[in-house]
């Protein structure tokens, strides 16, 4: 593994800046030493200040080290940070940062360093090295990855050396984040502390529910999966599988085609990625690559998706989304890495790294020299190529540490703090002890714009860009900012995405879908067996009356009791109200009939009233006649009670209105009986029944009985009276009005009693059916009440079967048939005689012999 290892030394404060990274194709250069000879203990140096400007050329010996082309960005960062400090008048005043770069074998480590000290010197003096066994106080830049941290912090201490101030850059990781056992190290990088949300926010716009997760099996990568899984649960998002990929190289490599069958045959499209660049993760990630797996991988700033296939096609079901921090561009930087010209460095590495990175194949002797290599041209093929200079986190890392360290020391000599080389190692807890002070408690807004926060223990919550990756063959690629998140606005307005920047090269759109289970339209709701994941459910159609008008429902809305739902159960529809109207064929229909019967009925009353002279008018008691028509007429009259839109009134009006009026009609007929039977009794001499007869007794029957029935309606007004009762069960799509009974009971009571005056008028007609008949309307009563019997018979059983506006017409049907059977038995004959037979209304034998009481 070669590193990359940058060293500022300033004011006896040693800056190292190590790399740990292994490039796939690497020539290494020839070196040459420096000219003070071989170094010693590590090869730290002695920096030195200069009090005049360094020109820019002085920094392109920072750039003439060995390392892979992949890092060389850091490099160039740190040049540039420098030259950019040196040139501003207001921090470091009449100071200078400058670098003596020597290159040698250091524990197989490739080493920058940067100096400079506060002493006077001699303008023509340049920095050299120092090789002294005491070493002061020591400020370590390292990165991109932790485990360079632990190496050179494992190193310092195997040397004994005293406190050493270390900067990294890079990913952040939970192992360096403990203050009390590091408190002199200080993580440029963010502790991805919203990386979570803002994955999860984005999974959400893309309507995903099915995401796998790979992770390194350290303690950084159960941390994220637990915070990940944390707010996916929230989301109802759920984990297609959880790969954690051991550290252990050998362990890894007997489980290796297990990992990669189970994201090959997985059915998510979406595959999370976290961890360390350097691990058997990476290399799981190349090989899934290599072997042409098409998924959407999302990943972190600081990996690298470079793909090295020439043959290469963009298709929608391959990209890679990145989360970048969000920062401010660094000014300038691509037109100083643009004006680095590779051809000024005499060793000749950096005109060799494209033929090192991506010509792998070229046989060594072709690239000994520069003339075989066509590499006169700027550095703009690395701004194309390896760096992103917008988006690297690793890049800004260094410029805010680099500032932040400037910022500390100008804190320091503003308080005329007095640094200098102590003799034996004196002092050098003392000095790192305070410039670690300052360091904590810088606060500084940098060129970019940003607010840089030295103190670790301070929470921050970083907001992000989502880039999509697209790789070209050759190790091409582009990055388009689609995706901005910040966790400062509102739940809801965090993510802003730029919908017109998501292209692919088919000219789609829309991302690929990554569910477990289809959507369940509306209609339809989710259904989960036992043992399924929260993501994967069947669908199930709506129950009946009950709706879901929104996609992937967990339960159907129940329609309320005046709607229903349709036939697609996405929406519930007023029902209509129904009841028997006038505008039904039916309401009508009945309404014309008791029309009709009622006017027949007052005809006959006219008829009755005209000829009431008459002998078959006066024989049949014209009092008992007169009452029974009007009471049917009153019986036709109320069947329009029936028919209308029902109220509380008329509920109960219609009830009792019927109850009484055909106790009164059927009293009437039994009263009629009753005289027919006693008139005809009293022909026979000394007979006592003739007093009840002359006395007018008959005539109470049907007093009597009408105010027994107007008791039982009392009763029931008093107990539950009839009522309006909406029915928005009985039928589908409906709401149907009617007339409830109220006290059932008491309603079969008002029934069973006009049944049993029906009954006791059926049995006396009965028995005076063989009475001399020229008069004699004994059989007609019969017929009429027998007839009465069955329609309210059948009514029982047929009123119960019904429902709605068809039983009240049931119930109309009723009183118009029995009505209409009283009306027909008893007058119609008697009109017949009286209209078209008037010569047989005399009878010879009984003319003149009987007289009755009106």
């Amino acid at each position: 593994m070669f590193n990359l290892t940058f060293l500022l030394l300033l004011l006896n404060i040693q800056i190292h800046m190590a790399s740990f990274m292994q490039s796939r194709c690497f020539w290494k250069m020839k070196q040459k030493e420096g000219k003070h000879g071989d170094l010693k203990k590590g090869c730290f140096f002695s920096p030195r200040t200069v009090q005049w400007p360094v020109d820019k050329e002085y920094f392109n010996q920072i750039l003439n080290i060995q390392t892979p082309t992949e890092n060389y960005k850091y490099a160039l960062a740190l040049a540039f940070t420098l030259d950019e400090l040196n040139r501003n008048p207001d921090l470091l005043p009449n100071k200078s940062l400058v670098f003596s770069s020597y290159k040698d074998n250091c524990f197989g480590l490739s080493q920058l360093y940067s100096m400079s000290q506060i002493l006077p010197q001699d303008p023509v003096f340049f920095p050299n090295y120092n090789c002294e066994e005491d070493i002061v106080c020591s400020v370590m830049l390292t990165g991109p990855n932790w485990e360079t941290s632990a190496i050179l912090l494992a190193y310092m201490d195997l040397w004994k050396s005293q406190q050493v101030i270390h900067l990294t850059y890079g990913s952040y990781h939970p192992i360096l984040s403990d203050h009390e056992k590091f408190p002199y190290l200080y993580q440029m990088a963010s502790k991805h502390t919203s990386l979570a949300l803002a994955m999860v926010s984005v999974i959400l716009h893309f309507c995903w529910n099915w995401v796998g997760l790979v992770i390194s099996d350290n303690d950084q990568g159960t941390q994220f999966r637990s915070y990940l899984r944390r707010e996916l649960e929230k989301n109802t998002v759920c984990f297609a599988f959880v790969n954690m990929i051991p550290i252990n190289m050998q362990l890894y490599i007997s489980r290796a085609e297990l990992y990669y069958n189970q994201i090959n045959t997985s059915s998510t499209n979406v595959v999370i990625i976290y961890g360390d660049t350097d691990s058997t993760l990476a290399l799981s990630f190349q090989m899934w690559e290599s072997r042409g797996l098409q998924k959407i991988w999302v990943i972190t700033s600081h990996w690298d998706v470079t793909t090295s296939k020439r043959d290469f096609m963009l298709d929608s079901s391959h990209m890679t989304l990145a989360f970048v921090h969000h920062h401010g561009e660094i000014s300038g930087f691509k037109d100083f890495v643009q004006t680095m010209n590779p051809l000024k460095y005499t060793d000749e590495y950096l005109a060799r790294m494209e033929w090192m990175k991506f010509n792998c194949e070229v046989f060594t002797s072709n690239c000994k020299t520069l003339k075989n290599c066509s590499l006169n041209s700027p550095m703009e093929w690395l701004v194309v190529r390896s760096i992103d200079l917008s988006f690297s986190d690793g890049i800004y890392d260094i410029y805010n540490a680099v500032y932040a360290l400037a910022h500390a020391l100008h804190e320091m000599f503003l308080q005329q703090v007095e640094y200098t080389t102590m003799d034996n190692g004196k002092g050098h807890s003392s000095i790192c002890l305070k410039l670690n002070t300052f360091l904590k408690k810088t606060q500084f807004t940098n060129p970019v714009g940003d607010r840089v926060n030295m103190n670790q223990k301070e929470e921050h919550q970083e907001e992000y860009y989502i880039l999509q990756i697209w790789n070209f063959p050759h190790g091409l690629r582009f990055k388009i900012k689609i995706v901005q998140f910040s966790p400062y606005f509102p739940t809801g307005e965090q993510l802003h995405v730029y919908e017109e920047m998501i292209k692919w090269a088919t000219g789609n759109t829309q991302m690929p879908p990554s569910v477990c289970s289809a959507d369940c339209g509306p209609g339809f709701r989710k259904f989960w067996q036992e043992g399924m994941a929260v993501c994967c459910f069947k669908c199930q159609p709506c129950p009946e009356n009950e709706i879901s008008n929104e996609t992937n429902m967990d339960r159907c809305v129940k329609c309320p009791d005046d709607q229903y739902a349709n036939i697609e159960q996405n929406q519930c529809m007023h029902k209509e109200v129904i009841f028997l109207s006038y505008e039904d064929h039916l309401g009508i229909t009945l309404g014309l009939i008791a029309s009709c019967f009622s006017a027949f009925t007052t005809m006959v009353l006219g008829v009755f009233v005209k000829h009431h002279d008459t002998p078959i008018v006066k024989a049949n008691n014209q009092k008992l006649s007169y009452i029974l028509l009007i009471s049917l007429f009153f019986c036709f009259l109320c069947s329009f009670l029936f028919i209308g839109r029902p109220n509380t009134a008329t509920c109960i009006f219609q009830q009792i209105t019927f109850g009484v009026v055909f106790t009164v009609a059927v009293s009437a007929v039994l009263a009629k009986t009753v005289i027919v039977i006693l008139a005809f009794k009293v022909t026979v001499p000394d007979r006592r029944m003739r007093y009840f007869l002359i006395s007018g007794a008959p005539n109470y029957i049907i007093a009597i009985c009408t105010l027994i029935q107007v008791i039982i309606c009392l009763v029931w007004l008093g107990t539950s009276p009839p009522s309006v009762n909406i029915d928005a069960h009985s039928e589908h799509g409906h709401i149907i009005i009617v007339c409830s009974k109220g006290s059932v009971t008491a309603f079969y009571c008002v029934l069973g009693y006009l049944a049993c005056l029906a009954q006791v008028s059926f049995t006396v007609a009965f028995l005076s059916r063989n009475l001399p008949n020229t008069f004699n309307e004994a059989k007609f009563l019969t017929f009429s009440m027998l007839l009465f019997c069955c329609v309210w018979v059948t009514f029982l059983p047929v009123y119960h079967s019904t429902k709605g506006k068809v039983m009240v017409a049931v119930e109309i049907f009723s009183i118009l048939a029995s009505s209409a059977g009283m009306l027909g038995c008893i007058f119609v004959p008697k009109c017949f005689i009286i209209l078209f037979r008037p010569a047989r209304q005399i009878s010879s034998k009984y003319q003149g012999k009987i007289t009755f009481q009106n």
